[in-house]
């Protein structure tokens, strides 16, 4: 169990601090902070590099503590943060990945709320450091806090959409 805990935690850890890489760097076939920046404008958010560069802190930082099973509570909560925000963007696009939909960051949170509950596993900072096992309530306290930042930083810097010109037509 603690081996597929490792894969997993690797896997997603690396991938999520990867995407943050993207949004502010050139690295990893990202577009630059401008690029960053842009992306962040045309899904509606405020902020401009500030939102971007939250963004990608808050991925890399999540994503190298969950890689590592480092402050696995911190890891989780940011990681699901992240991707909530990430599948309220995607939402109207519907479940599938080909049509631009939520499912890779649904299935992001996902896996960041059950490495909550399972914990990180023997192989781990957290282990090596003499933090586990970590209070019953951490799991629970760790995926409320972060689905609630999420939601909170969606609806604090996402604008809504315009109102669509209305039609005023003059009786002649």
């Amino acid at each position: 169990m603690d081996t597929g805990l490792l894969v997993l935690r690797l896997l997603t850890g690396l991938l999520v601090a990867g995407h943050g890489v993207q949004k502010i760097s050139f690295r990893l076939g990202g577009s630059g902070l401008a690029g960053g920046t842009e992306e962040f404008r045309h899904d509606g958010f405020r902020g401009g590099a500030l939102t971007a560069l939250a963004a990608g802190a808050g991925q890399i930082g999540s994503g190298l503590l969950l890689a590592c099973g480092a402050l696995t509570p911190v890891a989780t909560a940011g990681t699901v943060g992240v991707m909530t925000v990430a599948v309220t963007v995607k939402w109207s696009h519907g479940l599938w990945v080909q049509n631009d939909g939520y499912e890779y960051p649904l299935v992001l949170v996902v896996i960041a709320a059950a490495l909550a509950f399972t914990g990180p596993g023997r192989y781990s900072a957290d282990q090596a450091l003499g933090l586990l096992p970590w209070a019953p309530w951490w799991p629970v306290a760790a995926v409320a806090a972060g689905a609630g930042s999420g939601l909170a930083a969606r609806l604090l810097l996402h604008r809504p959409a315009p109102a669509p010109p209305s039609r005023v037509v003059s009786p002649t």
